[in-house]
């Protein structure tokens, strides 16, 4: 099954859709999905729009560890035929605004890229962000599969987890994630009666009546 499919399956029901919810808990978690300094803030109070400010102007993640977390992004959502990578989407900005919005999140996080950086350095001598793609992939295939993964991985497991549904909460709240999925809101539509496959089905049919007065509709 392709990637994004996958995550987007994966997306509902999950602890993803928690942290999305969560993120929408209070009035000022309701900008978590939005980090970026040209927010449009025309319809929130003034109190929030003092919280929000504060929470973007914050700087939790070192230029490092926003480097990783770029890395692992786009590893978990790369950059497709339908849409742009996790990175494209601002997800590592939208990651910085929720653990900081929500510190549950910060050790976890931190401890999470420690252990990366630490394993990455044991393994194979450099930092992750130095190591080639396929010694990044080794390392991810190890923790991105809980069930498959080693007692000895079970911090990476966890971390990962964590990253993988923060980047798939930001990524599918961003414009481009929610284009990517397709939705498209409410829109006018014009009902033109149940389909013939169902009536059959049911032995049912409309009469010339309900046809002329009920089913077909101008169009212009």
């Amino acid at each position: 099954m392709d990637r994004r499919k996958s995550i987007k399956t994966l997306l509902v029901g999950t602890a993803a859709a928690a942290v999305l919810i969560e993120s929408c808990d209070t009035p000022v978690k309701n900008n978590a999905a939005s980090s970026s300094k040209g927010l449009n803030e025309d319809d929130r109070m003034a109190e929030e729009k003092i919280a929000n400010k504060k929470l973007r102007d914050e700087i939790f993640f070192t230029p490092a560890e926003m480097a990783t977390i770029t890395i692992l992004g786009d590893i978990i959502i790369p950059k497709d035929a339908v849409s742009g990578s996790a990175s494209e989407a601002k997800v590592p900005e939208f990651i910085e605004f929720i653990v900081k919005d929500m510190p549950e999140h910060q050790t976890p996080m931190r401890g999470g890229l420690r252990w990366l950086e630490m394993v990455s350095l044991k393994r194979f001598g450099n930092s992750f962000t130095a190591i080639t793609e396929k010694q990044r992939i080794e390392i991810i295939d190890e923790i991105a599969y809980p069930k498959k993964a080693k007692a000895s991985m079970k911090q990476g497991v966890a971390f990962f987890n964590l990253m993988r549904n923060l980047t798939t909460t930001g990524f599918y709240t961003s414009e481009m994630g929610v284009k990517d999925v397709g939705y498209m809101g409410n829109v006018p539509n014009q009902w033109n009666g149940v389909p013939d496959d169902v009536l059959k089905e049911h032995n049912l049919a409309y009469s010339e009546r309900e046809l002329k007065e009920c089913v077909n509709f101008d169009t212009k």
